[in-house]
């Protein structure tokens, strides 16, 4: 199958606290804030090329509100959308949302909402933010220990294979890492349209709750602003979960925090590993061997702790940060 499906545009979060939500991502991570709307605020890092990467959106609860992907052409979005509707999977085209073309609002197997679009619109930086790099959309900001662009999204699933193969067969993913339990399924997958590890990760929710959300990851490139930031988080009373540390299973360098509203965020010091290999084949993590689910999930590092495996947004009752950590 030809990959209809290009990049990972923007993830839109619900928080309880947007005002603590958007400064967190604001002082801490340097992003900028390009466009409010209603309940809603659009925020881009300097080296994302379009007009915002995350939403961040007022609700009761946290949570994901949606994850939008890029199509390769006009054609690629057709074709895509023709593959949902035959999947059975309900949805509709809205042109609702800030500076986005028409594009296709569909619910994944365990009713994530998803949108797949072709038209949008590319930020253009004003004189006193133009970068005298001409491949840069904007200056490195000097607030913030700045992150440099989306990296990918997690979802938390009740059923790996179900929500997997709904990403492989007909949205167009590639499976580039799985890990499976002692029953032979796979308790968690990372899938790409590029030569990245991955736009999109999924685990395994012993919560029994559809729709949670994991994380969404921002990219450094550089492993020693983990460092930074966690100093910096450390010193303004800023709960970080684990890290700076580096995964087995895609080689990232991670911190994960969560910002004030409840969700939890990644923030990727390195590139991980690229794949160039057109005959790849899935790594494959055996979880229920002890010496792989240990490599899996931290190579190097301190362990993390249970939360990690267990906690998403929105929280459900036995399953809060308090409950799991006690």
């Amino acid at each position: 199958m030809n990959t209809d499906i290009a990049q990972l545009v923007s993830v839109g979060l619900f928080s309880p606290k947007p005002d603590e939500t958007i400064a967190f991502f604001h002082d801490y991570l340097g992003m900028m804030v390009t466009h409010r709307e209603g309940q809603s605020a659009y925020l881009r890092a300097y080296e994302d090329f379009y007009q915002y990467t995350l939403k961040i959106t007022e609700a009761a609860q946290p949570g994901l509100e949606e994850i939008t992907w890029r199509a390769s052409s006009q054609e690629g979005l057709e074709r895509v959308v023709g593959r949902i509707k035959a999947s059975g999977m309900s949805g509709a085209w809205t042109d609702k949302d800030y500076a986005h073309g028409p594009a296709y609002q569909f619910c994944m197997p365990e009713d994530h909402t998803m949108k797949i679009l072709w038209d949008l619109e590319y930020f253009k930086a004003p004189p006193e933010l133009r970068s005298k790099l001409r491949n840069r959309p904007s200056k490195r900001p000097l607030h913030g220990i700045p992150v440099r662009r989306i990296d990918h999204a997690n979802l938390m699933v009740c059923d790996v294979k179900l929500n997997r193969d709904f990403m492989v067969d007909v949205l167009g993913f590639k499976l580039r890492e799985q890990k499976e339990g002692s029953d032979g399924g796979p308790v968690g997958a990372w899938l790409s349209v590029s030569n990245l590890v991955h736009e999109i990760a999924m685990m395994r929710d012993p919560s029994g709750v559809r729709g949670r959300f994991h994380h969404v990851a921002y990219w450094y490139g550089v492993p020693q602003h983990l460092h930074d930031l966690a100093d910096v988080l450390a010193e303004n009373d800023i709960p970080m979960e684990g890290g700076p540390a580096k995964h087995g299973a895609t080689q990232a360098y991670f911190l994960y925090c969560f910002e004030p509203g409840g969700n939890r965020i990644e923030l990727f010091g390195d590139n991980g590993y690229q794949i160039f290999d057109p005959d790849w084949q899935t790594v494959v993590w055996d979880v229920a061997n002890e010496a792989d689910l240990l490599r899996s999930s931290i190579w190097y590092g301190g362990q993390l702790p249970r939360s990690f495996y267990r906690y998403g947004t929105p929280v459900v009752p036995g399953y809060s940060l308090e409950e799991l950590n006690a």
